[in-house]
């Protein structure tokens, strides 16, 4: 490993791509820690500190790596872009000129960036807006009102440009990291604002298990994290490959029996989607009963409760809406019939199986199959710091909790197997031994 470090700085292009991505990074968090002009830091704190939110709002602040709670420049961080990009992928099953367009190659993809970045702005200048409305409502006992009562539409204008052009910046440097820097740009600014966490959860944590003088908590939590850690790569990486062959082809040497090769069907398709989505809807309930003073209605504060994290309906609705979310966006992305049509069309076939409908059906059982396996774990991964909560409630901090599992997980070990493969192709290219070099030599040859 020592070695391979040395190596990627011997290489000029790869050591600037890389000082150039963690500059970009570092700009990030400067920008992550600048409130929005007119408001009172101290009375934030303050109202933060005294109401535990929940929910919906610690699912932002984590993706926007705690600038939301904050109120900075970079309040709403990448999420709308991800929400735009979403909703653009569900709308080109409803608008069939969408999915034509996706496939008219660099013009066509140019078209789709430049409706997702559109929807990125609505969808900012939206949140925005009611983010500005929430602010002007807190109050605090210790140090009064998070905006002064004497701001008017100024402060609102204001705030509402302000974090607007703060998302579209990210964007912007998220796609100068990817043309530019190592790996996926907007990935790794996700993946950087909840790395950056970590560091005062573990502490927290530490803390904690000190005070309650129970050791083994420690020992156990490290382990468990480590065994959740393989088995996020098991399910990133894990894929069922079948066989594809190919008809023999005439040349001007005489008849070429083309090489077998393989149809790849990933464990799970649809990535940290299904627990987005899931996320989402469920803390929406909870949420808007808080909004509008559930507390005096019996029934609504029941509903809060059940929904709470950790709470056994929430576990059981937020699972089983992960596994639906899993069918539902894998449906959506991946089209057995065209694949079928296609394997025919340039002579292709599963053996065994005969061309057209047939592949197709074939097709679709299996990643059934594995989509079914692959939603489970999904699931099992996405509730593990609901289930740490519960067991260890007064040991382990809800930051600490969260790094466990879900998608904080997910997305930290996608982006860095992403980046260490880019990583390394650049190593092989030129010569030098990659991070896998036992495994990766005896794979590719």
């Amino acid at each position: 490993m020592a070695n391979v470090a040395v190596n990627i700085f011997k290489i000029p292009d790869l050591r600037k791509r890389i000082l150039f991505t963690l500059v970009i990074l570092i700009v990030y968090r400067i920008g992550a820690h600048i409130p929005i002009p007119g408001i009172n830091v101290d009375a934030l704190s303050s109202y933060f500190k005294q109401v535990q939110s929940s929910g919906l709002l610690d699912f932002f602040d984590l993706f926007s790596g705690g600038a939301f709670k904050r109120f900075t420049i970079f309040a709403l961080g990448i999420m709308p872009y991800i929400s735009s990009s979403i909703i653009l992928d569900l709308l080109k099953v409803v608008f069939p000129a969408l999915e034509r367009l996706s496939k008219e190659g660099h013009e066509g993809q140019k078209k789709i960036t430049q409706y997702t970045r559109y929807g990125t702005v609505f969808l900012c200048a939206a949140q925005s807006f009611g983010l500005t409305f929430w602010m002007r409502s807190m109050r605090s006992t210790a140090g009064g009102s998070v905006v002064p009562d004497d701001a008017g539409i100024g402060f609102v204008i204001i705030a509402v440009v302000t974090i607007t052009t703060g998302t579209m910046v990210l964007v912007w440097l998220g796609d100068i990291i990817t043309e530019r820097g190592i790996g996926n740009g907007i990935s790794l600014i996700i993946m950087a604002g909840i790395v950056v966490r970590a560091p005062q959860a573990f502490a927290s944590t530490m803390k904690k298990i000190g005070d309650s003088g129970e050791p083994i908590v420690g020992i156990i939590l490290i382990g468990l994290f480590f065994l959740v850690v393989a088995a996020s790569i098991l399910l990133t990486l894990g894929q069922r490959r079948i066989p594809i062959q190919y008809g023999k082809k005439q040349t001007a040497g005489g008849t070429v029996q083309r090489s077998a090769q393989y149809l790849p069907l990933r464990v799970n398709a649809a990535g940290v989607i299904p627990i987005i989505f899931a996320a989402a809807i469920i803390t929406f309930p909870t949420q808007m009963i808080h909004m509008v003073g559930g507390t005096s209605f019996g029934i609504l504060n029941k509903i809060q409760f059940w929904l709470s994290p950790g709470q056994i309906p929430y576990i059981i609705i937020y699972s089983g809406m992960i596994i639906f979310f899993c069918f539902f966006y894998t449906a959506i992305r991946f089209n057995p019939v065209e694949i079928a049509d296609n394997l025919k069309k340039y002579g292709g076939f599963i053996p065994g199986i005969r061309p057209g409908q047939n592949t197709a059906d074939y097709i679709m059982s299996i990643l059934n199959k594995i989509n079914l396996s692959g939603a489970i774990f999904l699931a099992l991964i996405a509730i593990i710091p609901d289930l740490i909560l519960r067991i260890w409630p007064e040991q382990v901090s809800a930051e600490m909790a969260h790094l466990f599992g879900g998608t904080s997980l997910l997305i930290i070990v996608g982006v860095a197997l992403d980046t260490l493969q880019q990583i390394e192709s650049q190593l092989l290219m030129r010569h030098y031994d990659g991070f896998l070099k036992g495994a990766r030599m005896k794979g590719r040859y």
